[in-house]
């Protein structure tokens, strides 16, 4: 009976990932787009998400661009999105490291669940152009994660891509970079962007499913298309429904009268 138990416990373990998402990005997995000190775009970029600032207060470009979700502008909203963002930027930074891959270029590689590390900065099809293709298979695992831990720059080459295969269910690519990252022009992205500075999104440069999220700089758009996901299903409340301050006090004050109010009832 005792061995039953134990069977028990440790097949469920045995079926889990190899590498299990652990990268909650809470709110901020609803921003397509969320910058610091600024939005800047150029063309009709489409968001299919938020949009968020904080604590700039300058987006511009929105027409052309559209946004198919809401703009939480130096907000309450946008305050916590950045501070979700930086939660999970630390989380990221802080997993153990599966392989090491500094100064290796991304391109021609296939990557399973697991953390890989840079020393300085990552490059996708720019030290080795002519291979400018990374595939992120997923082993048909439900909730994977494959991080990126890059101690620099993120920047990819002019018309690279990164290629989801295998995926499973509530799955999630994060790149967190300890400064900028670029999307070359063209280049077709997939995976969540935490960049301690800017992102700039090159001409036509899409991102099919993540986010491109910055803590301390701007976003830097043109004619792009960011669509969210990618985020492990670890999302939360959408931001609409987060309490504007002191609701919840209100609330709780409105449940204690009530309480008070039933038992006064009763006794009388």
């Amino acid at each position: 009976m005792r061995l039953q138990r134990l069977c028990f416990l440790i097949l469920p373990l045995l079926t889990l990932p190899a590498f299990a998402d652990s990268v909650t990005l809470g709110s901020a997995a609803y921003f397509g787009v969320l910058g610091a000190s600024t939005v800047t775009n150029t063309g009709p970029t489409v968001i299919n998400g938020d949009l968020g600032l904080y604590p700039g207060t300058s987006v511009t470009g929105f027409p052309p661009g559209s946004v198919n979700g809401t703009a939480y502008i130096t907000d309450g909203v946008a305050q916590q999105a950045q501070s979700d963002a930086l939660a999970a930027y630390t989380t990221a930074a802080g997993l153990s490291v599966t392989q090491t891959l500094t100064g290796q270029d991304l391109g021609g590689m296939t990557l399973t669940p697991g953390v890989y590390f840079f020393s300085s900065d990552a490059g996708l099809g720019v030290s080795a152009p002519t291979v400018d293709t990374l595939t992120l298979n997923f082993e048909n695992l439900n909730n994977a994660a494959i991080v990126f831990q890059i101690g620099s720059a993120l920047t990819t080459g002019s018309g690279s891509s990164v290629v989801l295969e295998n995926l499973g269910t509530n799955d999630e690519v994060i790149w967190q970079v300890g400064s900028s990252a670029t999307l070359g022009s063209t280049t077709s992205f997939e995976g969540n962007i935490i960049a301690d500075q800017s992102i700039t999104l090159v001409t036509g440069a899409d991102i099919g499913c993540g986010s491109a999220l910055a803590l301390n700089g701007a976003v830097t758009l043109d004619t792009n298309t960011i669509t969210t996901g990618c985020n492990g299903g670890l999302m939360g409340p959408p931001p609409s429904a987060v309490p504007e301050p002191g609701s919840m006090t209100l609330l709780g004050s409105g449940l204690i009268a009530l309480a008070r109010f039933v038992r006064r009832r009763r006794h009388s």
